[in-house]
């Protein structure tokens, strides 16, 4: 499984083409290097370098990529790999060979508690964008040098979980001020925001969320009122004096302040069933361990590129 990180590796933070890369998981500050690597296998991941890695995404048989950007407490081997590898086991249940699943592996703390966690996450989060916004600007510069009679045409997609809608919003904000004239490229075919932790009027006219969707052919956020892990989420906000409403609880606060491909898909009859009793990781599987209600839904958008909503007039659905 190919993925990329700005977590710092034992040893040396050069890139080292083909060395046995290693996280160094007593630090959990953002670099601002990135890392391009593969996982052979548990707790064995090699480094590609960014030219190398890119060549073989382009060189694999599926379709499309999906970018995957976890939440806040996840460690790459408990957390983010196997749950990588079972959205990528559900991509191949469908359809094998159409979507090929790719972890953006940021630093996240470990400690016990999702408040004692939360505030320094969210500050690593925010670092977090630079390195990833060099990872865009790579990727242009990678994309421009490719000969024209062989282009790479895959299809990307974004998943960003909970606090990964944080990182996916400021690296495109970073990225837009410091690499682009003033906008972003519209890169992504579907952008899935499910379960994020930002503000709820974050996609609207002259928010730093705005450049998701100006981004992004389809805009999907998934949201549920019960999900308790953004409630602790909303606890330490408050405690640190930014009182708003989480674009996963509510979905966004005005519809008609978004873009036209932005949709609001209502999670709030099963979340609970899903993910007990958190709520809050419930697009994979349902109760019974079998693809769930939310992943046929953002599968059927990602092969088709279309979104499904009952309510076409004001782009909302209820699952």
């Amino acid at each position: 499984m190919l993925f990329v990180t700005n977590r710092e590796p034992q040893g040396s933070i050069r890139t080292r083409v083909n060395r046995k890369f290693k996280f160094d998981l007593r630090k959990n500050a953002p670099s601002n290097s990135i890392y391009c690597c593969e996982r052979t296998g548990k707790d064995s991941y090699v480094e590609l370098g960014h030219v190398e890695w890119l060549t073989k995404l382009k060189k694999s048989k599926a379709e499309q990529l999906l970018f995957y950007i976890h939440g806040f407490s996840n460690l790459p081997e408990p957390d983010i790999f196997p749950r990588a590898e079972q959205l990528q086991n559900h991509f191949d249940k469908k359809e094998k060979g159409l979507i090929k699943v790719v972890p953006i592996i940021w630093p996240c703390d470990d400690d016990p508690g999702i408040v004692k966690d939360y505030w320094d996450d969210q500050k690593s989060a925010d670092m977090s964008a630079f390195s990833f916004a060099r990872a865009l600007q790579f990727f242009m510069k990678w994309r421009d040098k490719e000969p024209e009679e062989n282009p790479c045409i895959k299809r990307i997609n974004v998943l960003a979980h909970s606090m990964g809608n944080r990182v996916f919003r400021e690296t495109l904000s970073a990225w837009n001020k410091y690499d682009l004239a003033n906008g972003v490229p519209l890169l992504f075919r579907n952008t899935i925001l499910m379960a994020a932790d930002i503000v709820n009027e974050s996609l609207e006219e002259g928010e730093e969320g705005r450049l998701i969707s100006q981004s992004s052919r389809n805009v999907s956020v998934y949201f549920a009122s019960d999900d308790l892990a953004l409630r602790a989420s909303k606890v330490s906000n408050l405690k640190n004096k930014v009182a708003s409403r989480r674009l996963g609880h509510s979905g966004p606060e005005d519809m008609t302040k978004t873009q036209s491909n932005v949709y609001a898909i209502d999670c709030d009859n099963f979340n609970n069933k899903y993910d007990k009793p958190k709520g809050h990781s419930y697009f994979l599987s349902d109760e019974n361990k079998k693809i769930g209600v939310v992943f046929e839904h953002l599968f059927k958008s990602i092969k088709e590129g279309r979104v499904d909503v009952d309510d076409k007039l004001n782009r909302r659905h209820i699952l």
